[in-house]
């Protein structure tokens, strides 16, 4: 069976495809192809954001329709409630994740990715903070982002 799956980690180096890193990434190597920078094993936060977030939000974290923006992350944090819906959203709640890696890959993303809209102050998650969150689950995601959205309007806090 492991053989197998070096067989196909192999094929989509070959191919050059990003599903590649993914592999290498979920048997906890890098793949490394010619002129391609290598891939971090799954213990960074990175490759942890590359495996549970880039399908949606892109590896540059831009996101799509529908899906938010990463680099917007920060205005968030300057909203109430805010802080707890970034990482109550059910994509991180639910993407298998201990406490500590979805605060591990929450402060990669708000560095990586938000770090011009990171209100003054800032503190990192932990993996504490997470185990909170989790006792009290987002139950209506929309409604929870439209409230968001309205105060950042009358707060003239930038969001889409």
């Amino acid at each position: 069976m492991r053989r197998g799956v070096l067989v196909l980690a192999a094929a989509l180096v070959l191919a050059g495809s990003a599903a590649a890193e993914t592999v290498s990434m979920t048997l906890g190597r890098s793949v490394n192809r010619p002129g391609a920078p290598s891939v971090a094993p799954t213990s960074s936060a990175r490759g942890l954001f590359v495996l549970h977030c880039s399908g949606c939000h892109g590896r540059d974290g831009a996101g799509a329709i529908d899906v938010p923006d990463m680099h917007q992350l920060g205005q968030f944090l300057r909203l109430d409630g805010g802080r707890e819906f970034i990482v109550k959203v059910p994509g991180v709640m639910n993407a298998g994740l201990s406490d500590a890696q979805i605060a591990d890959v929450t402060n990669w993303v708000l560095a990586n990715f938000a770090q011009q809209t990171l209100p003054a102050g800032h503190r990192p998650y932990d993996a504490a903070e997470i185990a909170r969150a989790r006792q009290a689950p987002l139950v209506d995601v929309e409604a929870a982002r439209k409230s968001l959205l309205a105060q950042a309007r009358s707060r003239n806090v930038e969001l889409r």
